[in-house]
């Protein structure tokens, strides 16, 4: 059974449980608060701090997890990054307070305090620009820092900006930027690995390409539910003359699908994927054809 770690609270991981759901991979759990659940009969799923997820699939007390780039960067440990999940979008900046006069990296002088949640990734960025600095850990509120004489700088997660601006500070520089992740460790996704024959009486090898298959179902099946977020579903019916024109409006993935409609004679039913994004011009490129009887779903799953 292949274990994943996933985060226990949070918008992250509200996330992370409905993407598992859409993909067919439900938690259930005994109770809100159990520290672990199944996800199918190939699945398990364990709840940990999302920080403290890459240290649990680097030693091999979970398969795989989801959890932030940016914590996955600041532990250092090696593991594989094997899809962007698409939410929990922020970035990771330099900030200074407005009153400071400093606008750009240029403008720190000296050797700076640097308060931040994140001192690895702070002292590594700035020894690559040849920068000296103190960097003070902090566990949070890293933001408050400067107003408290504690450090001259920040370094800090940010979504909008929104916080950073309501404490008088100004954002000078990026120095990531984050999402949520799945990640896996090297030993599951290792080609030869995964690939190379049981020998005889080798528990652990079976094991380790059964776990290399298992995760290569989940990233195809949560890949499938990503996808699908983006489009929609189209059917229309359209004057059969119109259907080069209604080709450009529908490209769809390799083109639309024509369906003859019974006794339709110049009317067919055309199905097409449209990016959701623009569906509404889409719907109003058909009616300008003519088309009729226009329907628009949602896509659970899509499979290229």
């Amino acid at each position: 059974m292949l274990k994943l770690a996933l985060p226990n609270k949070g918008r992250l991981a509200e996330d992370t449980r409905e993407l598992f759901a859409d993909a067919g991979l439900a938690v259930q759990a005994r109770g809100e608060r159990a520290l672990s659940a199944s996800l199918g009969g190939e699945f398990e799923a364990i709840f940990v701090r999302a920080q403290d997820i890459p240290e649990f699939v680097a030693d091999g007390a979970a398969d795989a997890g989801v959890t932030g780039r940016d914590l996955v960067s600041e532990s250092g440990r090696p593991l594989v990054d094997l899809l962007d999940l698409e939410f929990g979008r922020c970035r990771l900046v330099v900030a200074a307070r407005e009153e400071s006069g400093i606008t750009r990296l240029a403008d720190i002088t000296g050797a700076p305090r640097v308060a931040t949640p994140f001192p690895n990734l702070t002292r590594g960025f700035f020894e690559r620009l040849g920068r000296p600095v103190e960097v003070v850990p902090v566990s949070g509120a890293a933001e408050i820092a400067p107003h408290l004489g504690i450090a001259d700088i920040v370094v800090d997660l940010t979504t909008t900006g929104s916080t950073l601006r309501m404490n008088g500070l100004r954002e000078i520089a990026p120095v990531l930027e984050s999402s949520a992740r799945l990640i896996a460790s090297p030993r599951l996704t290792d080609g030869n690995a995964s690939e190379a024959p049981a020998e005889a009486g080798s528990t652990a090898t079976v094991t380790t390409t059964a776990k290399a298959v298992a995760l290569g179902e989940l990233v195809s099946a949560l890949t499938s539910v990503l996808r699908a977020r983006g489009q929609r579903y189209v059917m229309a019916n359209v004057p059969r003359a119109a259907l080069e024109r209604v080709k450009r409006v529908l490209p769809g993935l390799n083109g639309p699908t024509v369906v003859d409609v019974l006794d339709g004679g110049e009317v067919v039913a055309v199905h097409a994927v449209a990016p959701a994004k623009t569906i509404y011009r889409t719907i109003r490129d058909l009616k300008a054809l003519g088309a009729e009887g226009i329907l628009v779903t949602r896509i659970e799953r899509l499979m290229p």
